[in-house]
């Protein structure tokens, strides 16, 4: 996860200033309720001016890292448990073995998902066909969709 920070949005690369709220959910696509609740779930802590959030190149970088988890199917727990690993050592050795343990994981799930799917369609070909076979041989026809019934 960590490598694409800076990946799949635009405009911040070249500059480190401070953004609010609704230009950081602009940028990603987001709510703000989003946003905030990714702050109550301890994944950004934006500082505050008065009431209005403050969001820095690093909540914009960790935002980057959390939209990337959660499109890769990652718990937000499991996303704070990353983040949180990226100050206990320089290399970040502990957050990339942490990171690679997460995606063995759900590639695993995912191929036994993956799977299932296979074999739900290879037994409903299956019913499918068993179903022509027994219409043809009682001379009917194949059943008409719904929509085609009532219209």
């Amino acid at each position: 996860m960590q490598a694409e920070i800076g990946a799949g949005a635009t405009g911040w690369e070249a500059e480190d200033r401070n953004r609010s709220i609704g230009e950081l959910a602009e940028e990603f696509g987001l709510t703000h309720r989003t946003i905030r609740h990714y702050e109550d779930e301890g994944l950004l802590s934006p500082k505050r001016d008065g009431q209005t959030r403050v969001y820095s190149h690093r909540d914009r970088a960790r935002l980057v890292l959390i939209c990337r988890g959660k499109r890769l199917g990652f718990s937000l727990a499991e996303i704070k448990d990353f983040l949180n690993l990226y100050d206990t050592d320089d290399a970040q050795t502990e957050q990339m073995r942490y990171a690679q343990s997460l995606a063995r994981r759900r590639i695993q799930a995912l191929e036994r998902q993956l799977q299932d799917v296979q074999q739900t369609l290879r037994e409903l070909r299956h019913f499918d066909t068993q179903i022509s076979e027994h219409l043809r041989r009682n001379g009917a026809t194949e059943t008409q969709s719904m929509e085609e019934k009532l219209s």
